[in-house]
């Protein structure tokens, strides 16, 4: 299988508040914007990142499944994790799910929470210590 493009699809009922979070905070282009789908796009160099927000009681979902989003993290991968906090959550106000600080098995991180709930870990990798540079796959 040839895979064209891989996403999250965000189920939320707050769309437009979530679009705006994702937009301001993140960078992040509209590609499509309907009352009930949005589609977002950022693009850095010849890399493009994807995210969809879907309104959870549309009829393309099956009906057992239209809840909003529970319990997703995203990771979001950046050189200078350190000018993110300050970015964020020391100029920009965002509450602090979990603050910044370093872990031994190779991260760097802090978390905040978008408007839906989902958790985004923002994420700069640092050097593994003790048990866990063992634990890394040869080549990683």
């Amino acid at each position: 299988m040839e895979i064209s493009s891989f996403y999250p699809v965000i189920g939320t009922t707050r769309i437009a508040q979530t679009r705006d979070f994702y937009t301001r905070w993140f960078a992040f282009e509209i590609t499509f914007e309907a009352d009930w789908y949005v589609s977002l796009r950022r693009r850095a160099g010849e890399r493009h990142y994807e995210l969809a927000l879907l309104d959870p009681a549309h009829p393309t979902i099956p009906e057992s499944y239209r809840k909003p989003v529970q319990g997703l993290l995203l990771n979001l991968e950046v050189e200078d994790v350190d000018a993110e906090w300050e970015r964020l959550v020391v100029r920009g106000g965002l509450p602090a799910e979990l603050d910044i600080r370093s872990e031994d098995f190779g991260q760097r991180h802090f978390i905040v929470a978008d408007p839906s709930g989902v958790l985004i870990d923002v994420i700069t990798e640092i050097p593994p210590t003790g048990e866990y540079v063992e634990q890394f796959a040869t080549g990683s």
